[in-house]
């Protein structure tokens, strides 16, 4: 029996919840074009006939600028805790740049075995990836470079031989038929916040964050949720709320879908958006809307 644990570290928009919930088979991160999607570190929990791997997918490594932009950097740095192996995630259709470079050295010189992930390498042409490779494969402490598609999973499974090979013989840490460590309620916030930013325009959903305020089954098996929609502007709520409520009822009902999905049953969803100014920079709202700030001083 193998198990241990693995970070997934990159910049923001990689592939890593992507290939997270790839990797253990179930929706455990949200996923989006746009970047800095994951906010907390979340466990995945892969689980095999003799392996269980728990994948830490972090927040995108970037610079941080507020309040939450820091906390999400702290995650970064909570996620290499406690871990077998490191895996950066990269995207092959991107240059490889001087940043790429440092921070996949800066890993590579840890204690950890450190395994740089090539994903969306269906994306690119073929003759990339050799070169890409060689551009890397020159760097001190990188233990192997696979590229994969985390969407459509090519090469996922030789990227989880190799992590099974790193792993250390051990019992399993979460139940068999877990695959994730977090809350239902955090689970609900998390896919109603996946469907703001799939639907508002771009400069408006890194002010936005998601409070379950009720989370209730009745005696007919029908779960009630009332969740709070958080904004930082007036201007922002009407564009949440959308002309006649249509685009607040879209959010709605595409996060209605995908919560019946998780709880197997009938979902009764109420929305209200509200707005809290520079909720970003307040440690007191920002642990209202769970991101425990305490936890990473």
């Amino acid at each position: 029996m193998k198990a241990g644990f693995v970070s997934l570290i990159g910049k923001p928009n990689a592939g890593k919840s992507t290939l997270t919930n790839t990797i253990v088979g179930e929706k455990v991160s949200i996923v989006s074009w746009k970047p800095q999607t994951t906010r907390n570190k979340i466990l995945g929990i892969a689980n095999g006939e003799d392996y269980q791997l728990v994948i830490v997918d972090t927040p995108g490594v970037h610079n941080a600028k507020n309040a939450l932009s820091k906390y999400m950097m702290k995650s970064v740095e909570k996620g290499q805790e406690g871990v077998e192996v490191v895996v950066y995630v990269m995207a092959a259709d991107k240059r490889i740049d001087d940043k790429d470079i440092e921070y996949i050295t800066k890993f590579a010189k840890g204690k950890l075995p450190l395994i740089v992930a090539l994903n969306k390498c269906d994306d690119v042409d073929p003759t990339v990836i050799p070169e890409k490779i060689t551009q890397l494969k020159d760097i001190d402490g990188v233990d192997s470079i696979i590229p994969i598609s985390a969407l459509t999973g090519k090469n996922v499974d030789m990227l989880i031989s190799r992590l099974l090979e790193l792993m250390p013989e051990g019992e399993r840490f979460f139940d068999e038929d877990s695959y994730t460590d977090k809350s239902m309620r955090f689970m609900v916030s998390e896919i109603v916040r996946e469907k703001a930013l799939r639907n508002l325009d771009a400069e408006i959903p890194y002010g936005i964050g998601v409070s379950v305020n009720k989370f209730e089954y009745k005696e007919n098996g029908v779960v009630n949720i009332d969740a709070d929609v958080v904004c930082e502007k007036q201007s922002h709520k009407a564009m949440v709320i959308g002309k006649g409520g249509a685009m607040i009822k879209k959010i709605s009902t595409q996060a209605r879908q995908d919560i019946e999905e998780l709880v197997d049953g009938k979902v009764f969803l109420t929305l209200y958006v509200r707005v809290k100014e520079d909720w970003r920079e307040s440690d007191f709202l920002l642990n209202q809307l769970g991101y425990d700030i305490k936890d990473l001083r």
